[in-house]
């Protein structure tokens, strides 16, 4: 009397596509070098879609100097490296493109593997990323900090 499929066979072959499955849902080889997603036009697209040019995202005293807010709907992180410096990035950390979590001591820090940003000009502080945060263009105008 055949079987067919044990129910080894068939829990092998389950764990095999759900290994599949994870390895390509945490981007593969683990490289970072692949460039940011492009626009229809062929321009990197480092503002997410939707966050519209003009928004207002914060009042200058809502950025700590030293420190930084992330906005994770809008995507982009703005920091404040010394006393009336407004700085803004991706939120989106160029190692597995994951939204970066926290501001603190400063860097910009995703937890998702640990890298670090400066928050004065994104440049890595600390791997796996190999590549800045990409620069934002905000405006500030009085006490208003919007998208440019």
């Amino acid at each position: 009397m055949t079987h067919g499929a044990t129910r080894r066979t068939v829990l092998i072959a389950a764990g095999a596509t759900g290994a599949a499955a994870l390895t390509a849902g945490c981007g593969g080889d683990g490289g970072d070098e692949s460039p940011p997603a492009e626009t229809a036009t062929g321009e990197n697209n480092t503002t997410a879609p939707d966050a519209p040019a003009g928004q207002q995202l914060a009042s200058t005293g809502d950025i700590p100097v030293g420190g930084g807010t992330i906005f994770k709907d809008e995507k982009v992180v703005v920091t404040q490296p010394e006393e009336g410096d407004f700085k803004a990035f991706s939120a989106i950390c160029t190692h597995q493109n994951c939204v970066v979590a926290t501001v603190s001591d400063g860097t910009i820090n995703c937890t998702c593997h640990g890298s670090r940003f400066a928050i004065a000009d994104g440049a890595v502080e600390r791997g796996p990323a190999t590549r800045p945060l990409p620069e934002e263009q905000i405006t500030v105008e009085g006490n208003s900090i919007r998208l440019a």
